[in-house]
């Protein structure tokens, strides 16, 4: 039996190292924020768009979109997001449904669609089970102002934007703590994969 499992978690939880460990069990990953850019390539129809919507202030030179731009313009507005959002997603999940049945039409036992956004865009229904990758708040906000190099304020901000972690962990059918070390949460993602007879 085939399973689809989408990987979630909040913004710096550490999904994207987590979603990583998947590979040494040979689990194709889907990633969405991967297919998110390349939707917003010149020459998508998502592209076009976003630059009609936005206005081409939102362009490097090179006429690629320039992300912190539309991040500050997105982040501060919410009917902004809901706007980029109602643009951009349906391209999303057109080829990520596309890359899901790819794989498993290959023979892949299981495949990971990492999605960010997996329950506040209501994506339940693409998979079969859901993960959450899960940390403290307090750890969350230091990891952006560190990586990201963050105020408090703009990592707060984008936090909330999100929904909770504790809210994403009462919707999860697992759930990987990621406040430790990558080791521990390795072991985790090994014997969810035992425990789902993945492995």
């Amino acid at each position: 039996m085939s399973l689809s499992i989408g990987l979630t978690g909040s913004i710096g939880s550490g999904k994207s190292t987590v979603s990583l460990m998947f590979d040494d069990f040979n689990i194709p990953v889907v990633d969405a924020d991967k297919i998110a850019r390349e939707v917003v390539e010149p020459g998508e129809n998502a592209y076009e768009q976003v630059v009609e919507t936005f206005g081409k202030s939102i362009l490097r030179k090179d006429g690629t979109l320039d992300r912190p731009a539309l991040g500050a313009i997105i982040f501060a507005d919410e009917s902004k997001r809901k706007l980029i959002n109602s643009i951009v997603h349906p391209a999303i999940r057109k080829k990520m449904l596309y890359l899901r049945d790819k794989h498993l039409k290959s023979g892949a036992k299981c495949v990971v669609l990492d999605i960010p956004l997996l329950f506040e865009s209501g994506l339940t229904d693409y998979v079969d089970r859901t993960i959450v990758v899960y940390v403290d708040e307090a750890v969350q906000l230091n990891r952006l102002m560190s990586r990201d190099n963050y105020t408090e304020d703009e990592a707060t901000q984008r936090i909330q934007s999100q929904m909770s972690m504790k809210e994403k962990v009462k919707l999860a059918d697992a759930v990987i703590d990621n406040n430790g070390t990558k080791a521990d949460s390795y072991e985790q993602v090994e014997k969810l994969l035992k425990d789902w007879k993945l492995l």
